[in-house]
């Protein structure tokens, strides 16, 4: 299979966390150090309380499908179609989502629902953050590196 073709992010001090975490199998989201709100996409001031005091914290990588598509239009000839784009509801809080892909599995089998777990590609000194599916479905809620 071919790679895609990425415009990788640019690393700030703010999501440089986010985007380099994957180097240590993290999946580091900004918290909210004075209500436990956590924030993504990366924003300095909590949505919830207007603290400035975020930072970030090891979540557990385990989520849901909360939306998908499939694409089957081949911008780049060289890599497999179709493949799934999927916006995933973490385990830590509702709302909290992230836009990525679902891997290591056939795109057609991706629902709504289906349960996923974060693995990480490496590309140019970026960890993308990418979801497949659960190795375990049942196991849902709070992992390890999670503050209760």
């Amino acid at each position: 299979m071919g790679e895609p073709f990425r415009v990788l992010p640019r690393i700030t001090p703010l999501t440089e966390a986010f985007w380099t975490g994957g180097a240590h199998g993290e999946l580091r989201i900004l918290r909210c150090n004075d209500c436990a709100h956590w924030l993504h996409p990366p924003a300095p001031i909590c949505p919830a309380c207007l603290s400035r005091d975020v930072a970030p914290q090891v979540v557990s990588g385990r989520g849901q499908v909360h939306t998908f598509t499939l694409n089957v239009q081949p911008w780049n000839p060289t890599y497999d179609h179709p493949y799934a784009i999927a916006v995933v509801e973490l385990d830590e809080q509702p709302g909290l989502r992230l836009t990525t892909n679902i891997v290591d599995s056939d795109p057609r089998d991706v629902r709504i629902g289906m349960r996923v777990e974060v693995s990480f590609v490496e590309d140019g000194g970026v960890n993308l953050p990418m979801f497949r599916p659960a190795a375990d479905p049942s196991v849902s809620g709070q992992g390890a590196g999670v503050a209760p």
